[in-house]
């Protein structure tokens, strides 16, 4: 029974973990007035009628710290790129030389860093929602194995152990959230 217990804990610490991994890849999209090329990772281009990620039909460079280069491996690809970007509502407007497509990030202002700081607050609140909704399904399931047999003490034990497991990811969330509020704030 407490293998049961056991692999029920270890499941939720697993699943917690990956919470903050989509956490961490969310608030890199969230552009803090550097270029950083992983702002481009969810735009797919239409390349021969299937949608395909931009960085595998272009080359992605960042020539400065405040503009993208793409180059795309085909010249025809110019235009279904640029619709690509335009599409993906990331506020970049893309310029188009006939060659390449360069993306210029506008230095934020104050308004804008404190929209974006919003933002990775928000982002903080979604990964604090999923922890604590896992730390709920893991205390259901250890009520489950208590009626099951369970002794009441190695049942509390367990809840107290998810329970560490959550205030240590929650932690985790606001460290991310703080790192990336001072990341926005900084001029």
């Amino acid at each position: 029974m407490t293998e049961a217990l056991e692999s029920l804990i270890d499941d939720a610490g697993k699943a917690m973990k990956k919470a903050i991994g989509h956490l961490e890849v969310e608030l890199t999209r969230i552009r803090a007035g550097k270029a950083n090329p992983q702002i481009l990772d969810g735009i797919y281009v239409e390349y021969y009628g299937a949608p395909t990620p931009l960085q595998q039909v272009a080359n992605v460079t960042i020539p400065d710290p405040r503009t993208f280069s793409i180059q795309p491996w085909e010249k025809n690809m110019l235009g279904p790129i640029e619709k690509a970007i335009i599409a993906s509502n990331i506020g970049l407007n893309p310029q188009n030389d006939g060659q390449i497509i360069r993306l210029y990030l506008p230095p934020l202002t104050e308004e804008r860093r404190k929209e974006l700081v919003k933002k990775v607050n928000g982002e903080g609140e979604q990964g604090k929602i999923t922890v604590r909704n896992l730390r709920r399904d893991a205390i259901e399931q250890i009520k489950k194995l208590q009626k099951d047999g369970l002794s009441e003490d190695v049942a509390k034990g367990g809840e107290a152990r998810v329970q560490g497991l959550t205030d240590k990811y929650i932690a985790l969330v606001d460290e991310h959230c703080k790192e990336k509020e001072k990341e926005i704030m900084t001029v």
